[in-house]
């Protein structure tokens, strides 16, 4: 990878995807601008359209899940820390599905006892957004946060994608209980694929349960060397 796209790439992590994004050249601009969005549309406008006066519990929920990012989440944890019933945290996350804010992904299983289904994970489909809650847009050198945001970023990629495509797929994540773990799981045609995210390039098993398993599906692991083609092209591999 060229030291220029590497810091596009590096950007793309930290500051998001949105299109104004790339006529501002300067970070401070980047930053105000993302700040905004935050508070004019986020907190603002789509609160205001249904009628939600108490925007600083919207803004807490955002906060939980931006730290949480790539960890399942239970409903009933977040109403606890937050003082809302389960039911208002499922409308708050419901609101900010449909307002594109947010995407859900659930754990993937055939029913097998070793496979854990019961919580989710929730991504912000933009990176930029995401940061801008937690106030943190420090350059990737310096956070320990790194994989979580390679995660999301592929994530929220992987979705437009889909879309643009037209790749039907459902999308999960995989988990057992003694923690093997797959980040995202792509149900297509009726075959599985099993992709995990590296922000740096390493040797990495498959899953042995995942394999024993699901014998018939594929695994990847994506990292800083092939994301491109894996968003760009219909190529599937194995690697092992």
């Amino acid at each position: 990878m060229t030291k220029i796209i590497l810091i596009a790439l590096q950007e793309w992590l930290i500051y998001g995807g949105y299109p104004e994004l790339m006529h501002l050249r300067d970070q401070v601009d980047k930053v105000d601008y993302l700040s905004d969005m935050l508070s004019s549309y986020l907190l603002k406008d789509i609160l205001a359209h249904e009628n939600i006066k108490n925007s600083q519990k919207i803004f807490n929920l955002l906060r939980l899940l931006a730290f949480q990012l790539g960890s399942e989440v239970s409903l009933q944890e977040l109403g606890k820390q937050l003082g809302l019933h389960k039911q208002t945290v499922e409308k708050y996350l419901d609101l900010l599905t449909k307002v594109f804010v947010l995407h859900k992904v659930e754990g993937f299983s055939r029913n097998l006892r070793k496979e854990i289904t019961k919580s989710s994970k929730w991504y912000f489909l933009d990176n930029g957004i995401r940061n801008a809650i937690i106030a943190n847009f420090s350059p990737i050198e310096s956070r320990d946060d790194v994989g979580a945001l390679w995660e999301n970023y592929m994530i929220s990629e992987r979705l437009k994608y889909q879309e643009y495509r037209r790749k039907r797929a459902n999308n999960y994540f995989w988990r057992t209980y003694d923690k093997q773990e797959i980040d995202w799981v792509e149900e297509r045609s009726g075959r599985l694929y099993g992709y995990e995210f590296k922000w740096q390039e390493k040797k990495h098993k498959v899953p042995s349960q995942w394999e024993k398993m699901y014998p018939k599906a594929s695994y990847q692991v994506i990292h800083q060397g092939n994301y491109w083609e894996w968003l760009t092209t219909d190529s599937e591999t194995k690697l092992l």
